[in-house]
């Protein structure tokens, strides 16, 4: 059972053991060229964007920041990605605490749609780097390209069931077509926007310690701190709606 989750290219490590950017790197050979093309647009960007405008798209105040991150990251000492991103949904997440059985689970089944570089797997390895949501880059519209080049190969890669843990936003880079299961918490009957975050993290976790691979062994799955109030289904898509203590 695969986990789509959306990446954290805001809050990032920046330690690095790795080999720099390379096809040895990545999972799925065949959609190397891919990563290729977008790095080299963000190259020209980096180096033909004044450090103003960079901190802007970077959403960065600091300008010491802005220089550090306006280099190309090609030849950057790289990480897994599931330690390279360090925003909430992957404090919650807490790799590095899992036992190894569980951390080869997220590193496995675990689908990260990064602006940069794609779809990836949580154990591919990937440099520092920033990348606002939501940032144009020029003559490329990154979300469409995306959708065309990764959703084929995706499509066939997933197979029946996945569980959905990106934000809404990622919809523009890639649609199952196969059953999705996502989930929406309330607390006081309420939607929790930025905590979503967290919980969807804690529902990754979950899946890894229970080494998760059906449908009926998601529905039966305990969530510590969540309780699910309803089910709901609309085409391919299980909403699973939980109660946050």
């Amino acid at each position: 059972m695969k986990i789509l989750l959306a990446p954290s290219e805001t809050k990032v490590s920046d330690f690095g053991e790795g080999k720099p950017f390379c096809k040895d790197n990545f999972s799925f050979d065949e959609l190397f060229d891919k990563r290729e093309y977008i790095l080299g647009i963000y190259e020209e960007h980096l180096k033909n964007t004044s450090l103003q405008n960079l901190s802007d798209w970077f959403g960065l105040k600091s300008i010491k920041e802005v220089e550090k991150y306006s280099k190309s990251p090609r030849y950057e000492k790289t990480a897994k990605a599931i330690q390279r991103y360090t925003g909430v949904a992957y404090e919650s997440l807490s790799y590095d605490t899992l036992d190894k059985k569980a951390q080869q689970y997220i590193e496995e089944n675990v689908v990260i749609f990064s602006n940069l570089f794609g779809a990836i797997l949580a154990k591919d390895y990937i440099p520092d780097y920033k990348y606002k949501q939501g940032a144009k880059l020029p003559n490329i519209n990154i979300e469409q390209f995306m959708k065309t080049e990764f959703s084929p190969f995706l499509d066939e890669y997933l197979g029946e069931v996945v569980v959905d843990l990106r934000a809404g936003y990622y919809e523009k880079f890639y649609i199952p077509k196969c059953q999705v299961v996502t989930y929406k918490f309330l607390k006081g009957g309420k939607v929790v926007s930025h905590w979503a975050k967290y919980y969807r993290g804690i529902v990754a976790r979950t899946l890894a310690q229970n080494n998760i691979q059906t449908l009926k062994e998601l529905f039966d799955m305990p969530l510590d701190g969540l309780k699910i109030k309803e089910i709901t289904e609309s085409k391919n898509i299980k909403t699973f709606i939980c109660d946050v203590d």
